[in-house]
């Protein structure tokens, strides 16, 4: 449940509400809003008696919470989050673009990448220094190596660099490097891994799992709020259903669901989300137009010759049309890219 507080409610009468939540066996999260403060109660509370509570000093009302994931509900905290990384913000006016290749391949190739994308307007650049593939034989990654030039390019055009770690054991090293750390597709249910990024402060880019329901995938948005990161930005990247015309079904519909179910930011992936470059573009424009916080493209100077997911990688000037075109739409709707 969610406990709301009077809008003149004193910092007394704030933590004497969050004591008695510790008292009663329960975790309590504050929210502080533009005109007052939420305090969540974590736990089994079904047994808790609301009236407990409505009778204390500076208490406006008691709601009980009936989504399975109370931190992330708009019932507990109204406002939309933004997400502040180096400048540049997820859930506000603006639209970031995170482009670059699926992974890291070498210091010519991700510096001249990072070059373009920054040239045409992107904020961030990704790739992958571990990846994580179906065939033990394909390309894993530069490891460590990929890191430091990830960063090197980053710094070198002024962008944020965002990258997947795969095991919890590599946080702490892929935190020296990135500014955004990815929990991808395939960890989405790893409650492990969750909760070590929930204890974390940098930001988490939190994938829709290759199945998951949108339920399921805020409740894991759940774990890393219940340790105390806030910083989580969820990415729409498609789903796996029986249709075979692309790598992924694309569900834009997931954009404004989420909106209204959480006040946590998302973009969208339209390079995971069709596994096709013709796709990319309008899938982009869609995300755009449904409402995403911002886009998440795959870019290669040389795409036929990638290492990872060349099919899916735009050309330069293919990502240069998409940068104009998902503008004039981010305009329509009084937003910026």
């Amino acid at each position: 449940m969610v406990i709301i507080m009077s809008p003149h409610a004193t910092d007394e009468e704030i933590e004497s509400v969050i004591d008695r939540v510790k008292s009663d066996g329960y975790q309590s999260h504050r929210s502080a809003g533009q005109s007052r403060t939420i305090i969540g109660v974590i736990g089994t509370s079904i047994e808790l008696d609301p009236r407990n509570y409505e009778l204390m000093d500076a208490v406006t009302e008691v709601v009980r919470v009936s989504e399975p994931f109370k931190l992330a509900s708009r019932t507990f905290k109204p406002e939309s989050t933004v997400v502040e990384v180096s400048g540049v913000s997820f859930g506000g006016k603006t639209i970031p673009v995170i482009a670059g290749p699926c992974a890291v391949e070498s210091r010519e190739q991700i510096t001249k990448i990072a070059e373009l994308v920054a040239e045409a307007g992107a904020k961030g650049l990704r790739g992958g220094a571990y990846k994580p593939r179906t065939s033990p034989y394909s390309f894993q990654g530069l490891g460590e190596q990929g890191l430091q030039l990830l960063r090197e390019a980053a710094d070198k055009f002024d962008l944020i660099a965002v990258t997947e770690v795969l095991e919890p054991g590599r946080i702490g090293l892929v935190s020296q490097y990135a500014d955004i750390l990815q929990l991808g597709a395939r960890n989405m249910h790893n409650f492990t891994f969750l909760r070590e990024l929930g204890e974390q402060r940098k930001p988490v880019l939190l994938k829709r799992g290759i199945s998951a329901t949108i339920e399921e995938w805020l409740q894991a948005a759940e774990y890393i709020l219940a340790g105390g990161n806030s910083n989580i930005i969820l990415c729409e990247r498609g789903i796996r259903t029986f249709e075979t015309y692309t790598r992924n079904t694309m569900d834009i519909s997931a954009i404004p669901v989420v909106q209204k179910l959480s006040h946590l930011p998302i973009i969208a992936d339209p390079s995971h989300g069709t596994g096709r470059r013709h796709k990319v573009l309008p899938m982009a424009r869609a995300s755009i137009a449904a409402g995403a916080d911002g886009l998440m493209v795959e870019v290669h100077t040389d795409p036929e010759n990638a290492r990872s997911d060349g099919a899916q990688s735009l050309l330069p000037e293919q990502f240069q049309v998409l940068m104009e075109k998902t503008r004039q739409i981010a305009v329509v709707l009084d937003r910026s890219i």
